[in-house]
């Protein structure tokens, strides 16, 4: 994926993006297990706004690390006209495949059912149940033969740039991404069978997810658990000032919670499929939400990843009577941004050579920390 993000390794080299991680606060939740071959839908209502990167994406645990072939895909919202993207990720180095998603459909204001369908035969990418990409063998086969393992399930949102999701202004925080529920069926002799569905019905952090504790991909913001909430069968997942986190807002509710894609049906049998979609540009975006206030703060977390960490308590109580990605970079949003740890920012050629120099300085820091016998972050770059 060809990528502005920078490195935490490259980032450390910079005192003034180091502050700026510091004054916003943003959030990531995603599931300890990895799955393979299958069907992985969510239904989701991304955040409203100008410089907001909100997304549901796979991920293949450690990615990130030298010499590791990056296996990554992606639904993310980018700019104030809240338009969606699609991007398979894979190589060594990591390649950006990126396509925005043309729908006429309210993307920040109303919740939509993503879906991604991995086969050993194609990726197929849909909104609604109606196919709005397809990447054929060469694109299924990087990730059959590199993420045999699995990849696992998240949801971010976090601060971009010019070079990427817009421009950003924190007058706009707080914003909230809402994910209404979550499923996975698995494939297997070119048929997906259902395994299981997370609807959020509780007040705490469900059992196999966890929440992000690290910078995000621009290094403007760190991911903090109390951005992560659950209430009124939703999960919620909140960009905001340092001093100001948690959920102050009542979630919307998801008037289609229960009107999914039949689970069993393959996207072949839509009639938007191979590529389809609607032909008119994206969607507007809606505004932050007004509501009762929520009570509390605070958020669960626990994680077996061995490239991230999670950190919390409980998980922000309900509103409401209970019922939630370096790459060389061209600039704009052709590029994909929402990986997991903070070493996020994705290598790659371009990368490298323009901030070669601030690499080295972070490597030798590095290993000078080694030989002293101190432990780096999780996913940092050597």
């Amino acid at each position: 994926m060809k990528y502005s993000c920078l490195s935490l390794s490259l980032a450390a080299a910079s005192l003034t993006l180091a502050a700026e991680a510091g004054a916003v606060a943003s959030a990531e939740l995603y599931q300890n297990q990895t799955y393979t071959y299958g069907r992985f839908e969510a239904r989701v209502r991304f955040a409203a706004g100008d410089g907001i990167i909100s997304s549901f994406f796979l991920w293949k645990p450690g990615s990130e690390m030298p010499g590791t072939f990056w296996n990554e895909l992606d639904f993310e919202k980018l700019g104030a006209d809240c338009h969606v993207q699609t991007n398979p990720l894979y190589g060594l180095p990591v390649v950006d495949h990126s396509a925005r998603a043309m729908l006429e459909a309210d993307l920040c204001g109303e919740y939509h059912t993503y879906t991604f369908e991995w086969t050993p035969s194609y990726i197929a990418y849909l909104v609604d149940g109606v196919e709005v990409r397809r990447d054929g063998e060469e694109t299924a086969a990087a990730f059959a033969d590199n993420a045999a393992s699995g990849m696992q399930i998240h949801f971010n949102i976090w601060p971009g740039d010019a070079t990427f999701g817009g421009n950003f202004d924190a007058a706009i925080l707080p914003v909230h991404q809402y994910i209404s529920w979550v499923q996975y069926s698995s494939f297997a002799d070119g048929a997906f069978t259902p395994e299981w569905r997370e609807e959020f019905d509780g007040s705490t952090l469900p059992s196999g997810w966890a929440v992000g504790n690290w910078p995000s991909p621009k290094n403007l913001s760190t991911h903090q658990p109390a951005n992560v909430a659950f209430t009124t069968g939703i999960a919620a997942l909140s960009l905001t000032t340092d001093d100001a986190t948690g959920l102050v807002v009542a979630p919307p509710p998801d008037p289609g919670a229960g009107s999914e894609p039949d689970p069993t049906a393959s996207s072949s049998d839509n009639p938007g499929a191979a590529g389809g979609g609607a032909s008119s540009a994206a969607g507007t975006g809606g505004g932050v939400d007004d509501g009762p206030l929520a009570t509390g703060g605070g958020a669960g977390a626990s994680s077996s990843s061995p490239t991230a960490e999670a950190a919390g308590e409980d998980a922000v109580p309900n509103a409401a009577p209970s019922g939630i990605g370096e790459p060389p970079a061209s600039s704009g949003e052709s590029s994909s941004c929402s990986h997991v740890v903070s070493a996020r920012a994705r290598p790659g050629a371009a990368v490298w050579l323009t901030f070669g120099a601030v690499t080295v300085f972070a490597r030798r820091r590095r290993r000078d920390r080694l030989e002293r016998g101190r432990r780096g972050r999780p996913g940092e770059l050597g």
